[in-house]
C-alpha cells in the first residue's frame, strides 16, 4: 500500500520533454553523418546534371477545332432546298457513323499515322529540311530509353556484321510493317494525342516533339489531314449517289430522245394518212415519249438534289486556336529534374545511415548465427 502512495503518475510536462529528446537525438545523429550526406548531396548534383542534359527538351503544340457535329435531320439544308424547287422529295438525313467525337481514335489509328509520313517539316534552326519520317530518325532519346535500349542495339549491330545490307528502297506497306516503322508509328502514336468534350464537342489536338517549328508544322498538318479525312468520308455516300444518279441520268435521256425519235420519224412518215391504225400506232409512240420523258425528268431531279447534298453533307471546321511555333519546353524543366535527384539521393543515404544499417548488421549476425 505504501509503494501505491509513493507512486506519481507522468505529467504531460514529462511527455513532452522525452518527445523532445528523441527528436533532439535523431538531430544529433543527423549531424553526426553530415560527410556522408554532403558525399550524397555532390554525386546526386553530378547524376542530376547528367540526366538533365541528356533529356532531351519537349515541345507541346495544342489546336483546338469546334467542328459542327452532323446533320440533325431538319430541313433548310442545300438538298432540301433543291428539291423543293424542284418538286422532289429530299433525302433522308442519316446519322453519321464518323464524326468528330471519333477524332481521338482517327489520329491513332495506323492508317491516319502512316499518311503523316510523307509530311515536309523544317527545324528552327534550319538546317534539317526533310519528311517527318526521316525527322524521327534524328530526334535524340531519353537517357533511360538509351540504357534500356542498349542490349538490343548489341545484337542489332553484331547481327549487322554477319548479314548483308540491301540497297533496294522499301515500299510502306500498311497492311504488314517492318519493325522499325511500326516502332515509328507507336513514336507517333504517343506524341499525337486527341482530347474531346463529349458536352461542347471542341476537340484539342496535341502534338509533341523534340523541334518547335517541327511540332508546329506536324500539328497543322494533323488538322488539315483529320478535317479531310471526315470530309471524305461524310461525302463519300453523297458522292456515290450522285454518281449513280449521274449514270442513270444520261441512261434515261438517251431512252427519251430515242423515243423522241421514233415518234417524230413515224408522225413524218405517216402524215398524210388518216387511218385508225396510224393513228392507234402515233398515240402508243406518243404515250411512250411522254413516259420516257416523265422518267427522265425525275431523274434529272434526284440529280440535282444529289449535288447539292455533296455540298451539304461537309463538315464546317472552326480552328478556335490554330498551331503556333511555341517559346519554352513543355514537361518537366532541367532544374526540377536536377533537384530532385539530388533530394532523393540525399533521402536514400540518410535512411541508409540512420535505419538501412542497422537492420543490415541484424541480418547479417543472424545468418552468421
Amino acid at each position: 500500500m505504501e509503494e501505491n502512495k509513493n507512486y506519481t503518475s507522468p505529467t504531460p510536462e514529462t511527455e513532452n520533454d522525452e518527445f523532445e529528446i528523441d527528436w533532439m537525438d535523431l538531430l544529433r545523429r543527423i549531424i553526426a553523418i553530415r560527410k556522408p550526406l554532403y558525399k550524397a548531396a555532390g554525386i546526386g548534383l553530378v547524376l542530376g546534371i547528367i540526366i538533365a542534359l541528356s533529356t532531351p527538351k519537349q515541345y507541346t503544340v495544342s489546336v483546338t477545332l469546334a467542328p459542327e457535329m452532323g446533320s440533325d435531320g431538319k430541313s433548310g439544308g442545300l438538298a432540301s432546298l433543291a428539291s423543293s424547287f424542284l418538286g422532289g422529295s429530299s433525302m433522308g438525313n442519316n446519322p453519321d457513323a464518323l464524326n468528330a467525337a471519333l477524332s481521338s481514335e482517327i489520329v491513332a489509328s495506323t492508317p491516319f499515322l502512316l499518311e503523316l509520313f510523307d509530311t515536309q517539316v523544317q527545324t528552327l534552326d534550319g538546317e534539317l529540311d526533310t519528311t517527318l519520317v526521316a525527322y524521327l530518325d534524328e530526334q535524340r532519346g531519353s537517357w533511360m530509353g538509351t540504357v534500356l535500349a542498349a542490349p538490343g542495339m548489341a545484337i542489332g549491330f553484331v547481327k549487322g556484321l554477319f548479314t548483308e545490307e540491301s540497297d533496294t528502297i522499301a515500299i510502306l506497306n500498311p497492311f504488314q510493317l517492318t519493325k522499325k516503322e511500326s516502332q515509328k508509328v507507336e513514336s507517333l502514336r504517343k506524341s499525337i494525342t486527341a482530347d474531346i468534350d463529349k458536352k461542347t464537342g471542341i476537340t484539342t489536338l496535341s502534338v509533341t516533339l523534340q523541334d518547335p517549328k517541327v511540332t508546329a508544322m506536324v500539328a497543322d498538318s494533323v488538322v488539315a489531314k483529320l478535317q479531310q479525312y471526315i470530309i471524305n468520308y461524310r461525302i463519300a455516300k453523297a458522292k456515290e449517289d450522285c454518281a449513280y444518279l449521274e449514270q442513270l441520268y444520261k441512261e434515261r435521256q438517251q431512252e427519251y430522245y430515242d423515243a423522241q425519235q421514233r415518234y417524230a420519224r413515224y408522225v413524218d412518215a405517216n402524215k398524210s394518212l388518216v387511218l385508225q391504225s396510224v393513228r392507234t400506232e402515233q398515240e402508243r409512240l406518243q404515250n411512250d415519249m411522254n413516259l420516257a420523258y416523265q422518267v427522265y425528268s425525275q431523274v434529272a431531279q434526284q440529280l440535282q438534289v444529289a449535288r447539292a447534298k455533296i455540298q451539304e453533307e461537309k463538315p464546317v471546321f472552326a480552328v478556335v486556336e490554330p498551331a503556333t511555333v511555341p517559346l519554352l519546353p513543355s514537361g518537366t524543366s532541367r532544374k526540377i529534374i536536377m533537384l530532385g535527384i539530388v533530394f532523393f539521393t540525399i533521402l536514400g543515404t540518410l535512411a541508409w545511415e540512420l535505419w538501412g544499417k542497422i537492420y543490415w548488421n541484424d541480418l547479417k549476425n543472424e545468418l552468421q548465427n
